[in-house]
């Protein structure tokens, strides 16, 4: 089947008593057993509930991997992987990073003894100088956050793998419509799935899809064991999301094309970041590695001060002001004060994160009116 029908179909099966078309929320968080010490299916809803069972099955589909997890947030899925490590190792993580995880790796992991180095990922040279005997692991976007890298996906699996180190990608803003990274050889996949998969900004959750069982199971025991898996809502409101994903990730990713090329023009913009685009350093790359499409991500820089900039993104009608993205509804932000605040700030000019730029989330308005909305928002503030 492909992706569409499989988004809908997979983990999506009729209810058997009822012969409801969409499966009902077990609220339940215990489950009666066969016999002492004789376990059925399901036992307790922090180890397995049929909600979050279905969603896993059709985001295992969706990514192509042996299996998924559902968590209640992004940030619990990656901390999830980062508790594969021990005190001693190391991590080499991307320099185009969410904020969250820059925090994360830097004030956490740092903190037990996992140290972290940030590299730019264009450099292949540069990550195999980066490379140690205690490194266990390479953690990498598939689209960067904020500045929209598209880094070489296959040649970073070569080099993690020849060193024998797990590879780990934030798929969030590629979203398996453009991307599936264990087709290129990755480990492991996460989500946030807050953002597109769910869609409506109304669903907090996180997803890790492992490519091996044995994956799988060693992320499975810190999940079960640390508790922090998607409730019987969040499921129900991911599974919906899903079933719409490929429709909306094409559409917002047209829009999204169409505003890029019109700031590429405008008086009021100092440059744009956008895989679509020519002038992108990494186009050429985004062509071969994403499906079709390059997203619904913009980031662009104005010409303008700080506080012009933060003028800017509150003179919006409808971008909304928020953190966040990947929903229906356009949303606009300042990278530097809000979604990768938490960097360091020597560490966020190092990695391009200057105060004049700016992140958009292209929702499913008409790309017109997006554009006259970006036009005067613009025009006032430089």
């Amino acid at each position: 089947m492909k992706f569409r029908t499989r988004a809908i179909h997979v983990g999506n099966r009729p209810d058997p008593q009822t012969g409801a078309v969409i499966p009902p929320l077990y609220l339940a968080s215990t489950f009666v057993q066969p016999g002492a010490g004789q376990w059925g299916e399901f036992d307790y809803s922090r180890s397995g509930n049929p909600g979050r069972s279905a969603v896993q099955e059709t985001l295992t589909s969706l990514e192509g991997g042996y299996g998924a997890l559902a968590f209640s947030s992004g940030m619990a899925a990656t901390h999830c992987v980062t508790l594969l490590l021990n005190s001693g190792d190391h991590l080499i993580a991307g320099n185009d990073l969410y904020g969250g995880s820059y925090r994360l790796f830097h004030k956490i992991c740092n903190s037990i003894g996992i140290e972290v180095s940030l590299v730019d990922l264009n450099d292949l040279s540069a990550i195999r100088k980066a490379v140690r005997p205690e490194t266990k692991m390479i953690w990498l976007e598939g689209i960067g956050n904020p500045r929209l890298s598209v880094p070489d996906l296959p040649a970073i699996v070569e080099i993690g793998h020849a060193n024998s180190l797990l590879v780990v990608v934030d798929n969030t803003f590629a979203t398996p419509v453009l991307q599936r990274p264990l087709e290129y050889g990755a480990d492991i996949v996460m989500h946030s799935a807050t953002k597109f998969m769910g869609g409506h900004s109304d669903c907090l959750a996180g997803v890790l899809v492992a490519k091996s069982q044995e994956i799988l199971g060693r992320l499975y025991f810190i999940q079960n064991a640390t508790g922090a898996v998607l409730g019987p809502l969040e499921s129900f409101l991911l599974a919906r999301g899903l079933k719409t994903l490929e429709l909306r990730v094409r559409e917002q990713s047209k829009s999204a094309l169409e505003i890029a090329k019109f700031l590429e023009k405008h008086p009021g913009v100092e440059k744009v970041l956008y895989p679509g685009l020519e002038s992108h350093p990494d186009h050429d790359r985004a062509k071969q590695l994403l499906d079709g499409a390059f997203g619904a991500m913009v980031t662009f820089a104005a010409k303008c001060d700080f506080e012009a900039t933060r003028k800017l993104v509150k003179s919006t009608k409808l971008f909304h002001l928020a953190v966040s993205l990947g929903a229906v509804e356009s949303l606009i932000e300042q990278p530097a004060t809000m979604s990768h605040a938490s960097y360091d700030s020597a560490a966020r000019l190092q990695a391009g994160i200057t105060d004049n730029l700016i992140r958009l989330s292209v929702g499913l308005e008409d790309p017109e009116d997006l554009i006259d909305d970006l036009d005067q928002a613009i025009r006032t503030c430089t």
